[in-house]
């Protein structure tokens, strides 16, 4: 069975009516709009559901992309959460509805790591997020955005919302599970809430608990959001603009420390984009423009709100929370595991990887990470391919 959607555009029933009479009106802040064309993506209704923190959520729907086909005994899914500012797009090229290529291309496809011709891949668009998903950018049940009225979420309630799209799906049982970065906390949640669900998984440039370090850097790129005078509390969709200065900032400031400084240093050095007066200042050093490019063009596909509420969702992590502690928690979970990190990670840096490795009893490599020795940073598991791809093989040819 292929669950790929051939749909060009979304059915009109899933577009509320305020919104139908809302759809010329520019987008703001680079949200995606349900009514924009869909590309691969499908959508799942999951119903209301109930947040960590109290209250709930209604109606939530969840967009989700596959490749591959579904076997019959339904025993060859491997699920793909994405990181912060992925999406559901894990492969495939850009087009009507995904304004990126797919993210791993490289990992996920016929003949690859992650083997579409034998694999039924699912990927979600996180709960919070911008890319069909039900988040802050959507429709309340009042047929206006969300805004700042969208309930704080979990990491642990994004979790749930992915079980109840895999019950919704039919897939009980997932071959393998493989996330990095806020992906790999998602593999973390999903295991410890329903470890008999998962054959194997992969735990890729992640951490079991947010630190204070990790909380003090998202703390920066929160308030470059929030004191964006565009920003208005949140509830910016009506306005001409939007926070887009903000958004750009706040990505400027992540971009950091996706890198590694030796990586930085070595491209731009001290290389100027143009000319500079050595005595005042007449230009601008060539790592400025870089950052500049990449905050700009982030504001054309993210949602300043969804940015918001998935920092707040990452900083919430603690797998061992209400479980005993870390430890305690990865001890539950004897799944056939693997876990990698990049050696010049300074986000999430290998410590907090050899940490995990040792609390799950079924590391492959027993107490031992996968270390890919790269030079660039926090962002080496989606640019070394290869050595990412033999990691997996490793673990899923026992699957």
């Amino acid at each position: 069975m292929d669950w790929q959607s051939s749909a060009d555009t979304v059915p009109s029933a899933l577009i509320p009516p305020e919104q139908l009479l809302s759809l010329g009106k520019p987008p703001v802040s680079g949200a995606w709009r349900d009514g924009d064309p869909v590309g691969r993506r499908s959508f799942a209704s999951i119903g209301a559901l109930a947040l960590e923190a109290g209250g709930e959520l209604p109606a939530v729907r969840i967009a989700y992309e596959t490749w591959g086909t579904l076997s019959p005994a339904a025993d060859n899914v491997v699920l793909v959460p994405h990181a912060m500012t992925g999406d559901s797009h894990v492969a495939g090229p850009a087009g009507p509805g995904h304004r990126t290529p797919g993210w791993w291309d490289d990992i996920v496809g016929p003949g690859r790591a992650i083997d579409t011709d034998r694999f039924f891949v699912v990927a979600p668009n996180v709960l919070g997020g911008c890319q069909g998903s039900t988040g802050p950018s959507g429709f309340a049940p009042d047929g206006r955005e969300w805004g700042s009225r969208f309930p704080y979420l979990t990491v642990r309630d994004q979790a749930v919302a992915i079980l109840r799209l895999l019950d919704e799906l039919g897939l009980p049982r997932v071959a393998a599970l493989v996330g990095g970065s806020m992906g790999g906390m998602h593999v973390l949640e999903l295991a410890a809430l329903d470890p008999a669900r998962f054959a194997s998984l992969a735990v890729l440039a992640s951490t079991a608990a947010t630190t204070a370090d990790q909380i003090a850097l998202n703390a920066v790129q929160l308030d470059a959001i929030r004191t964006d005078e565009a920003f208005e509390g949140g509830d910016y969709y009506d306005s001409a603009e939007g926070p887009h200065r903000g958004l750009a900032l706040a990505r400027r400031i992540a971009l950091i420390s996706y890198r590694s400084a030796d990586e930085i240093n070595a491209r731009f050095g001290r290389a100027a984009q143009s000319r500079l007066n050595p005595i005042g200042r007449s230009g601008r050093f060539a790592v400025e423009s870089y950052l500049d490019f990449h905050g700009n063009r982030f504001t054309r596909r993210f949602d300043a709100n969804s940015y918001l509420c998935l920092t707040e969702a990452m900083n919430s992590h603690d797998v061992g929370r209400d479980r005993g502690g870390v430890e305690a928690a990865l001890s539950r979970i004897d799944a056939p595991s693997l876990v990698l990190g990049v050696t010049s990670d300074r986000l999430f840096p290998l410590a907090d990887q050899r940490r995990i490795a040792r609390a799950l009893p079924g590391n492959v490599l027993g107490d031992d990470v996968v270390e890919i020795d790269s030079e660039f940073g926090h962002d080496g598991f989606l640019i070394e391919s290869a050595a990412v791809a033999d990691a997996l093989r490793t673990l899923l040819r026992s699957v």
